[in-house]
């Protein structure tokens, strides 16, 4: 902005480009690139990314990317109809084996994916095509499902960064990779030693405020399930509780970030069933919306039950809130809505998995996956 007295004329040509450049869509800035040597210089440059990268965070520039086992395709998203606009096929930059690309998390139009056939993991910006291989000679940067976890961050320093959470052979390793140095380093965690036990599913992490949340459950019905804090600028881990919900029935938590505030969906469940073991559905399902202040859970609002639900069409939390709806997918893609009484998010909240394709919901930058 402008200060009072100052004109565009006032101003030399280098601000000029700099402050039209940041504003505009990151597929066209990329063009601009090839304008002269000078733009190239100015818009490969770290402050200008950041900036661009802030002022893109914006609703109209969100895509989904969906992966089946033929094809990736990226779909622009039509907030009105609450539906997705015609698609456009991505081809993988790098090499993979059948579409057996898993995106663990995302963050400002990075992803972090996991090539399944080689448990290798990239970095990737579908928008620029860009991508980095994260595995090195000493064995860092290889994702086993269901031991390991992934979260990507920003720390102070504006450096993207890579924390690694794995566990092989009942020891758990923590591990950071730094996109600035090009390398991992090990960093300490001293935890219960129950969470090592693969009875324990940690979910991927959720950035918010300076710290990576997971969220951490023995099991989806009953057991224990508590959230763990990872500071991102002093590296240290802390164990936050979970809401309060049932200890009886179903139980699923879903992290999100929601204008820099750490809420969580929490949705609790009761089977149905015909026979002693046999079940065919949930008779009660109700979800609440919790906001974590301090070390507590505050519950923000408890939407009306839904439905019961055929387990073969059970849904999926999907962090899409937007005009005061939140939105659920099935396995089969189709969305439902639950309507909420409460002031509009305008948000909208990427996710990895959408039962029966693999993506996320990216927005896009020019984030480099490397420096």
């Amino acid at each position: 902005m402008l200060n009072e007295g100052i004109t565009m004329a006032d101003l030399p040509v280098h601000t000029i480009v700099f402050e039209i450049l940041t504003r505009v869509p990151a597929k066209d800035v990329g063009r601009s690139k090839s304008v002269c040597k000078q733009w190239y210089a100015l818009l490969s440059t770290q402050d200008f990314v950041r900036i661009h990268c802030s002022r893109s965070l914006v609703s109209s520039n969100q895509r989904v990317l969906l992966i089946d086992d033929l094809t990736c395709s990226v779909h622009p998203v039509i907030f009105q109809s609450n539906d997705y606009g015609p698609s456009s096929i991505v081809t993988f930059p790098f090499h993979h084996h059948n579409n057996d690309v898993s995106i663990l998390s995302h963050l400002n139009g990075l992803l972090c994916v996991c090539l399944n056939h080689t448990y290798e993991l990239l970095l990737w910006n579908p928008t620029t095509t860009a991508f980095k291989h994260l595995l090195t000679p000493d064995s860092h940067g290889f994702y086993i499902n269901n031991l390991d976890a992934i979260g990507l961050y920003v720390d102070a320093d504006h450096d993207y960064k890579v924390l690694h959470i794995t566990r092989r052979s009942g020891v758990l390793g923590v591990y950071v990779y730094s996109r600035e140095v090009d390398s991992w380093r090990n960093i300490p965690f001293i935890t219960r030693q129950e969470y090592l036990s693969p009875h324990f599913n940690w979910s991927a992490g959720t950035f918010c405020g300076g710290s990576l949340y997971f969220t951490v459950c023995e099991c989806w019905v009953g057991g224990t399930n508590v959230v763990i804090c990872f500071d991102v600028n002093s590296e240290q881990f802390k164990e936050i509780s979970f809401p309060p919900v049932p200890s009886t029935g179903m139980v699923q938590g879903v992290l999100v970030n929601v204008k820099n505030e750490l809420h969580m969906f929490a949705s609790t469940g009761m089977f149905a069933s015909t026979g002693m073991f046999a079940s065919t559905g949930m008779f009660e399902m109700t979800i609440d919306l919790w906001t974590l202040q301090g070390d507590y859970w505050i519950k923000v609002l408890s939407c009306p039950p839904i439905p019961p639900i055929s387990l073969s069409l059970w849904c999926d939390i999907t962090h899409y809130v937007t005009n005061g709806n939140w939105f659920v997918m099935t396995k089969l893609g189709k969305l439902f809505t639950i309507e909420m009484d409460v002031k509009p998010f305008e948000c909208f909240y990427p996710i990895t998995w959408f039962r029966g394709f693999k993506g996320a919901v990216f927005v896009e930058t020019i984030v480099s996956p490397s420096i």
